[in-house]
Parts: structure tokens; C-alpha cells; sequence
């Protein structure tokens, strides 16, 4: 086995097969490594997240190797069939690339058992193993923008369903009705890593199929708990739940999301008294105003912009950000834009009384999970303060907010897949500035550079697990880093991967931003830990 680095945290474990990915993960859920915080199997790969202070990424590497790869996953059988209408539009693609008839693919994709090997992509969404050898067939050329519900796909020799409408290049030979993901199950995901599945031709059946179920997110609660409330009166361009994230789900296809600035968010909620990881609302460019009902202590942290509290009797003022405020009834608090970042993080002491959707109640943009977003009318309850709960003391805002005069320096650890990419290529990645575009988001951050990275590889990459920080590639060139929101795999090489430190930094960044790449010193490229 070998082992390439992904981050400071993390590391990328590459076997010969699916068979000894399969055998190796079984052994590390069997028996635990300290420090080990995620596990993410891919096709011929496991991405390992772990915590530093407690396991170095030698000593991670030297236990690993020591584990057998003879080891299987202990479960209960479960066979599961999946009924399959075969209209997908890529089937005439997929037959031609095959050189067989329509009736002869649906033949061969319903003759056998599939096995759930693991998830990823996006939350229920299973890789699934086996079937016809004959059915290893590459992505589309170009990935679609839009993806059904339901669409059922061929990505080299996976088979899968798409729990939701999503972006994807998987080729699509035909739909279910049956939900891969639902929030009202005790266990979303229908489909867990070892289950047996089987799809049945539903083509031509008279009887109707079944009908999806839509997965409920928990609603913000709207009573007044703590005998105050805030009243949303514009929410800006976007107002979110966010906490510390939702780690745990990886088996379910589900990452942690969570702050885009986690460093603000615990600001946030130190200053109040509340637990670091509390939910806060986590406010993109400004424009946010609410009311406050009832008496309440708050605290804004994160981007650098105008804020105004405006009295019941219309008398105003300004407020500074990272310290305690005080709220009386009917005080109106209105955010500017930002000068300086782009996501502010407001909290109250006690905390919101919100509800958690799988432990969390962070808001995953990609995967749909989580309280909705805040919308103006709104009015969010505020839960009792805790006995002991403390004010914190006034905290310093960074001094290093992006800003788009500025170029924004963020380091790189190069890796897992630098060596699918020219020397040409890697040079440029770290020399050349990235200009961020308007179609970035909480998912991650597109760039856009004056020369693309070409590849020196360009065989097909298996799926493998992606970081927050990483630096995938598509075939454009122009690469993609992702943030929060990101999922779990991917069919693209990561180039590299940005430093832990500076990762709420880059959630920090500004459209139309210049980013540039600044390697770790003493990195050249990937090694072999």
C-alpha cells in the first residue's frame, strides 16, 4: 500500500484493488486507530482523516501497514432490488460504446448482484460493485449540469443511483422511483456498504413504481424558549445554520459541512458564553437586519463590515464586531457589506433554538440536509441561558481578511495526485494567479487562470475521497477548490490540497478575488509517508 499526502490532516491510502480497500477499511472500523477521525473508501483507495496532536502521519502510515488485508466486514445479509425503467438518455451512447443492442445492456445490467462497496458524491449515493464484466464504460466527456432523482448510471465498472438532482457525469441508462435517500427513515441512506442489490427491468411493467418520498429538514423553531427572539427582517444574499459541522455520516455518503470560518463561529460563541460549536447564523455579503424581542446579548465576528443598531425611538449608532451587545426590546441591528471577507457569524447567549437534522444543525447547501435557510419573517427562538454560561471577554478580529484589491496567498500541500499533471502544470498552479468566479459557493470555490493545468495522465481517475482544501482539476483545466460543502469523492485528480490554517481564509474569499498558491516549505511534491 501507499500512502499521499492530502493535507496536514489528512492522507490518502492507495491499494491494488477494491478487494484490499474493502479488507483494509474492515480492519480499521474492526479495530480503531486513536486519532483516526474519518474514513472515506473509494474504489482502490481510503481517505484518512486523523487529528495531529494525537497521531503523526508517520505513525498513522507505520499502524496501518501493519494491518492484515484478509479482514471482512461482519453484517447482516440484506438484498435489496431496485426497479429500473430503461429510457436513460445516454443508452444509445452506452450500447455503441459496447457494440450491443438496448435489450442485451438492460439484460446484462439486471442479470447479476450488485454489492454496496461505499458511498460518497453526494448523501445515499451507493458505488455499486460487480455485475457484468462487460459493463465498464467511462464518464461523459462532459458532465452534465443537471442530473433526475432516481437516474440510474454507469461510471467505469460502478454502477449507481442518484439520490437527488445533481450536477454529474455519470452515463444514464434509465430511472427508479425508488428514494435512495430519505430523512424520515431511521437510517436515511437505503443503501449501506455490503448490501446485496438487484435491478429489475420496470420498463414495460403495467403497475405503477413507487413513489419517492421527500426527505423533511428539521424547521427552526419558532417559539420563544428563552423569553427572546429575533425577527428577521432581510436576510441578504444568503443566511444559513451553521455549527461546528456534522462529522460521522461518512458511511451514509453525508460530509461534515458545517461554517465556511470555523475560527469565527467559536469567536461567535465564546463572547456569548455559549459552547464553541453552537449553532450560529452564518450571513454571505451583508444586507441582514432583524429586531430583537425581548432582551438579548449577541456577538457578530467573521467579515469586516458596517453594522448599525437603531433604538426603538430611531436614535442610531455604529457596533463593533468580536464583543458582547446587549439588545433591548425593539433594538433593530442592520450589516452592511462587507470591506473585508464575505461571511459574518451572529450568536446569541443561549443559543438558538434550532433543531438538528443527523446530529447537526449545519446547513449542507449540496447535500440539502439541515434546518432551512432563514428567510425574512422568520423569527428565531433563543433557548434559556445555561446556569453557568459566561460572557466572554472582547476577542481580536484577524487581521488578514481577503479583500478583492488584494491578492490572497493561501499554502498548498501538493498532493494526493500531482503526478497526474505536467511539470508545466504544477509550476503554473503555484505562479500564474487564480481569479475567483461568481460561480463559487459554500461547495468550493471555481478559479479561473489565464493558462489551464494540463494533465500528463490522462487515463481515467477511479473515484477516490476529497478533503475540504482540495484542488481537483476537470478536463477544462481551471481548477476547483473545495469548501464545506463539498462531497465526499470525486472522479477528478486533486493537484493539492489548501493548508488546514488557511482554510477559513479561503471561505473568506471575495468574488473576483486573485488567489495565488504558495507551497508548504520543504514540499516539492508528493511522497510516499
Amino acid at each position: 500500500m501507499h500512502f499521499l499526502p492530502v493535507n496536514l490532516n489528512a492522507v490518502l491510502v492507495e491499494l491494488d484493488d477494491l478487494a484490499q480497500t474493502l479488507a483494509l477499511l474492515a480492519s480499521l472500523r474492526a479495530e480503531p486507530i486513536a486519532g483516526i477521525e474519518e474514513l472515506v473508501p473509494a474504489a482502490r483507495t481510503i481517505l484518512i482523516t486523523f487529528r495531529p496532536a494525537v497521531l503523526s502521519a508517520a505513525a498513522l502510515a507505520h499502524a496501518v501497514r501493519l494491518r492484515k488485508l484478509d479482514a471482512r466486514e461482519t453484517r447482516v445479509d440484506k438484498r435489496i432490488e431496485i426497479p429500473v425503467r430503461y429510457d436513460g438518455e445516454d443508452i444509445a451512447e452506452v450500447v455503441g460504446l459496447l457494440g450491443i443492442t438496448p435489450d442485451e445492456l438492460v439484460r446484462r445490467h439486471t442479470g447479476s448482484d450488485y454489492t454496496v462497496a461505499f458511498t460518497g458524491f453526494a448523501p445515499g449515493f451507493a458505488y455499486l460493485s460487480g455485475g457484468h464484466p462487460s459493463l465498464n464504460v467511462p464518464r461523459r466527456a462532459v458532465p452534465r449540469t443537471r442530473i433526475p432523482a432516481g437516474a440510474v448510471g454507469l461510471a467505469g465498472s460502478f454502477s449507481g443511483v442518484y439520490p437527488q438532482a445533481s450536477p454529474g457525469g455519470w452515463q444514464i441508462i434509465g430511472v427508479t422511483d425508488t428514494p435512495m435517500w430519505d430523512l424520515s427513515r431511521e437510517t436515511p441512506a437505503l443503501l449501506q456498504p455490503g448490501d446485496t442489490v438487484r435491478f429489475v427491468d420496470a420498463t414495460s411493467l403495467k403497475v405503477a413504481l413507487p413513489v419517492v418520498e421527500k426527505a423533511v429538514a428539521a424547521p427552526a423553531s419558532a417559539a420563544i424558549e428563552g423569553g427572546c427572539a429575533l425577527e428577521v427582517r432581510a436576510t441578504g444574499l444568503q443566511a444559513l445554520w451553521q455549527d461546528g459541522g456534522r462529522h460521522g455520516q461518512a458511511r451514509q455518503g453525508v460530509s461534515a459541512s458545517g461554517a465556511m470560518d470555523q475560527r469565527s463561529l467559536q469567536a461567535a460563541n465564546r463572547l456569548v458564553g455559549n459552547a464553541s460549536d453552537a449553532a450560529c447564523l452564518e450571513l454571505a455579503y451583508g444586507g441582514f437586519q432583524f429586531v430583537c424581542r425581548g432582551d438579548a446579548v449577541i456577538a457578530i465576528t467573521g467579515a469586516d463590515g458596517p453594522l448599525t443598531l437603531t433604538r426603538a425611538d430611531g436614535a442610531q449608532w455604529p457596533l463593533s464586531h468580536y464583543q458582547p451587545v446587549a439588545l433591548a426590546d425593539g433594538d433593530t441591528v442592520t450589516f452592511g457589506e462587507p470591506v473585508a471577507g464575505i461571511r459574518s457569524y451572529l450568536s446569541v447567549r443561549g443559543g438558538f433554538a434550532v433543531a438538528a437534522v443527523l446530529g447537526s444543525c449545519a446547513t449542507d447547501t449540496l447535500a440539502r440536509i439541515g434546518p432551512p435557510a432563514v428567510v425574512a419573517g422568520d423569527v428565531l427562538a433563543v433557548r434559556a441561558v445555561a446556569i453557568g454560561a459566561v460572557v466572554g471577554a472582547t476577542e481580536a478580529p484577524p487581521s488578514d481578511l481577503p479583500t478583492v484589491q488584494d491578492e490572497v496567498v493561501l499554502d498548498i500541500v501538493l498532493g494526493p495526485r500531482t503526478d497526474w499533471f505536467t511539470v508545466d502544470a504544477v509550476e503554473r498552479l503555484c505562479s500564474q494567479p487564480w481569479v475567483v468566479t461568481p460561480q463559487s459557493n459554500r461547495v468550493g470555490i471555481r478559479l479561473n487562470g489565464e493558462a489551464p493545468l494540463v494533465r500528463a495522465n490522462t487515463a481515467e481517475l477511479p473515484s477516490e475521497g476529497t478533503a475540504r482544501g482540495s484542488i481537483q482539476v476537470p478536463p477544462s483545466g481551471q481548477p476547483v477548490l473545495f469548501l464545506a460543502d463539498h462531497p465526499l469523492t470525486g472522479g477528478y485528480p486533486v493537484i493539492a490540497s489548501v493548508a488546514t490554517h488557511h482554510l477559513d481564509r479561503a471561505g473568506q474569499i471575495p468574488v473576483n478575488a486573485r488567489v495565488r498558491f504558495q507551497p508548504m516549505a520543504g514540499q516539492h511534491g508528493p511522497i510516499d509517508l
